[in-house]
């Protein structure tokens, strides 16, 4: 084992306990704001395809790099767990276009997954048209209940054929094979889909999948795997923009844009300019690293002159982080239709000088450290905390930072709280109402905030965490064979929230919460009963069938026996 550096361990518990007693909350959360949204403002539910569909084999789908990483049975997955079955959604559209109805949602946000459509990832190799009435069946059955499909593209599930042949992100080439897929999608989906996303969180899907090997396809290729793998992502979603701009925009009348994630970071110090530096250099390592070069044409000045100098200290000729041509900036900027933002929590931010010789790294090259305050409340993950003035700052910053683009929040949420009751989430009401309340206050402030998509309608599988971090309004119950859906207190106050679309006035406010909880007992005593319904499930599907044929089977011998004896 590595010895453990006191001195920095000291440094970091002085400077948690700092904030646990100079920052007991924020001017922001003061006051609630009663008020309602935007008229046509729209409100919705999130999904992807991996985590959700499972028939993981089933009708021509080929494998993913997921399908291969789960497979694996090294540990690499919670439980190692995987999403061959996850929640049955492959079989379920109908029951969970029903699940959407009761929640009132205007908007589903859902992926596509490209091993469905394209089993070995590429175009003029197979189209899969089973996928393909999959998915076109999924958007009419959604269209016919009045719900608009957000549509994204890619959200981390790559064909595993790409991944063997080519080196996945790695390989440039990447890029003209996903503008073949998304032409196939435009093609096929494109007249009754409005709202495309190319890519999901693309940063996670970088830094974990070829930085950390945390996610598939599990490469570890530290300081240069992430940042090669995000300039082809870049590259890819461009030339996807463009292709339907130039052949799909003028027929279809559609938007296209990308979904960034990225928690807000704080500064610590207020008065500090190097924690203020600091946290900048966080947003832009985390936001930037993506919109800056969609929306000004090039990477943030701050990753390259960090990056650079890291690079050169550590006797490379080059910096790690890759560099657009003139032609390729001029290109990007500009590729999007609106920015799609994906929030989940916040993070104090402190300078910390890291030495180049620690060697390459994403966490080195910040020169950063994050810290929590030990007063907010802690949910399910342990990464998340609930710090809903962190989400209105990161609107601001995003409408002030990328010239007041259309914003389409696509992802916010919050996981399973550790003992506490399956069905009374009481916590996650709590969650939304602080979120959602400093958004209309963002909007209030003047960003252009167009919808908002929560995350998530199901519990699902959670990449490495497999099956233990639960983000659903509805509980899955994956013990059993049937996945059957069961509402959270959080659906009844969601739903409320979007049908007076927004917060109307305390008291009303203040009865949702109660009417809310009053499912929690109703609920939790037929997911009690669950066991006992599956059993007499199992006595009528099995027992009474093998009880009637071995009736059927006595009374035959018997009979025959009978005409023996009478001839």
């Amino acid at each position: 084992m590595k010895p453990v550096r006191v001195t920095t361990l000291l440094w970091m518990l002085l400077l948690v306990l700092r904030l646990g007693a100079t920052r007991k909350g924020s001017p922001e959360e003061a006051s609630f704001y009663y008020g309602t949204f935007p008229l046509g403002f729209s409100w919705g539910v999130g999904s992807s395809a991996y985590q959700t569909e499972g028939a993981w084999d089933q009708d021509g789908k080929g494998p993913s790099i997921w399908d291969v990483f789960t497979h694996s049975g090294k540990g690499k997955v919670l439980g190692n767990e995987t999403a061959d079955v996850a929640c049955d959604g492959y079989y379920k559209v109908q029951e969970d276009i029903i699940l959407l109805r009761e929640l009132h949602v205007n908007h589903y946000r859902f992926s596509l997954s490209w091993p469905r459509l394209l089993p070995t990832g590429v175009r003029a190799e197979q189209v899969n048209k089973k996928g393909i009435q999959f998915y076109s069946d999924l958007i009419d059955a959604l269209l016919s209940s009045n719900i608009t499909p957000i549509v994204t593209l890619h959200h981390w599930d790559l064909p595993q054929l790409l991944q063997v042949k080519y080196g996945g992100w790695q390989n440039v080439s990447m890029a003209n094979y996903f503008r073949d897929y998304a032409n196939l999608c435009f093609e096929a989906f494109g007249d009754r889909v409005k709202h495309w996303i190319t890519f999901s969180d693309p940063r996670a899907m970088a830094e974990k999948g070829y930085e950390t090997g945390h996610h598939a396809p599990g490469l570890k290729l530290r300081g240069t795997g992430l940042y090669k793998a995000a300039h082809h992502i870049i590259k890819a979603h461009a030339q996807a923009w463009h292709s339907y701009n130039t052949t799909w925009r003028s027929k279809q009348q559609g938007l296209v844009g990308i979904s960034l994630n990225c928690d807000w970071g704080e500064p610590v110090d207020i008065s500090n300019p190097k924690d203020i530096a600091a946290a900048e250099r966080y947003l832009q390592f985390c936001l930037g690293w993506f919109a800056n070069p969609i929306y000004a044409g090039d990477y943030p000045q701050v990753m390259k002159d960090y990056i650079g100098r890291k690079s050169a200290e550590q006797g490379l000729e080059m910096s790690r982080l890759p560099v657009f041509s003139l032609q390729e900036k001029s290109y990007i900027k500009g590729t999007s239709d609106f920015l799609g933002l994906g929030h989940f929590t916040t993070r104090y931010i402190t300078e910390r000088k890291n030495p180049s010789r620690q060697g390459p790294s994403y966490q080195n090259d910040r020169d950063l450290i994050e810290l929590v305050d030990p007063n907010w409340p802690a949910l399910g993950s342990k990464w998340l905390y609930s710090v809903p003035w962190g989400f209105r700052r990161l609107l601001n910053f995003a409408q002030t930072q990328y010239g007041n683009p259309p914003i389409y929040v696509m992802e916010n949420g919050a996981s399973q709280k550790f003992h506490c009751t399956q069905l009374c989430d009481e916590w996650r009401i709590q969650y939304l109402k602080g979120y959602i309340n400093e958004m209309l206050k963002a909007i209030k402030d003047g960003a252009n905030i167009k919808g908002y998509t929560s995350w998530s309608l199901l519990d699902k599988f959670e990449w490495e965490k497999g099956y233990s971090d639960r983000y659903g309004f509805y509980y899955v119950e994956f013990n059993d064979r049937n996945k059957p859906r069961y509402p959270k207190a959080s659906v009844q106050y969601y739903k409320k929230i979007i049908i007076a679309n927004g917060f109307p006035n305390p008291r009303e406010v203040e009865s949702w919460y109660l009417k809310a909880l009053e499912t929690c007992s109703i609920n939790n005593q037929r997911l009690a009963a669950e066991p006992l319904l599956s059993h007499m499930q199992m006595v009528t599907e099995i027992v009474v069938p093998t009880v009637c044929s071995l009736c059927v089977l006595i009374t035959a011998v018997l009979l025959m026996l009978l005409l023996r004896r009478q001839s």
